[in-house]
């Protein structure tokens, strides 16, 4: 009787995920605390609009740049670890094999059996270094487009999150009618967000998206209070 193939699924879009949390996540508040601010200290709703079109601007450039610095940090971090841990296995075999001993052995290995991986290891130097860099630094290779994938990935995300509350006072015929709109929006967008974002990483849609809008909705009410204090 044929057997139905064992298929593993793993979500593997982590980073994407996260790029994507801190881009659309610092979109839909600052923003909106800017423009909410701005709600209290003038009457024209373009002026609003101007204001928060820049500061999405600026942010999504500055958050981009961000994000583009923070991985190629990552990736010369690697190229690093790996020319000592290549340099070290040249240097110091002895003092590395016990490494690799000791590792396995942390597994559950017998010290029989982890001698044998050992001498076996000791054999191909690329294979022994890239054990070193996961199972003792705890690094994986980083993926050369990376940083500016993460880049275009936070800054296209804060621009999404940034229209979201800023759409109403293009539309609504007062200032007043627009942030209260631009309120409800935001807390939608936050909402929904987080249902997605649980989707995507196996968490628990309902749950994700209700600390989404708590975690959103505190950050946005405190960005809010400090520039309506400040005009």
């Amino acid at each position: 009787m044929p057997q139905t193939p064992h298929v593993e699924q793993h979500f593997t879009g982590g980073e994407t995920v996260r790029d994507v949390v801190i881009g659309m996540s610092d979109g839909l508040t600052v923003p909106f605390a800017l423009a909410a601010g701005l709600s209290g200290a003038v009457a024209a709703a373009r002026i609003v609009v101007t204001a928060g079109l820049a500061e999405v601007a600026a942010g999504s450039i500055a958050m981009g740049l961000g994000g583009y610095l923070a991985a190629r940090s990552d990736a010369e971090h690697y190229a690093s670890e790996l020319a000592r841990e290549e340099q070290e296995i040249v240097e110091k075999p002895e003092a590395e094999a016990e490494e690799v001993s000791q590792i396995l052995q942390s597994y559950g290995v017998q010290p029989n059996d982890a001698a044998v991986v050992v001498r076996s290891m000791r054999q191909q130097p690329k294979t022994w270094r890239d054990f070193m860099m996961r199972f003792e630094l705890g690094l994986e290779a980083p993926d050369p487009k990376r940083a500016l994938r993460s880049a275009l990935t936070i800054a296209a995300s804060y621009i999404v999150g940034g229209l979201v509350p800023l759409v109403p006072y293009m539309l609504a015929r007062t200032v007043g009618e627009a942030l209260t709109i631009s309120i409800v929006l935001t807390l939608l967008a936050l909402f929904v967000f987080g249902f997605v974002k649980g989707r995507f990483t196996g968490a628990r849609p309902i749950r994700s998206a209700l600390q989404t809008v708590l975690i959103g909705g505190l950050a946005a009410a405190a960005a809010f209070g400090i520039a309506r204090a400040i005009s």
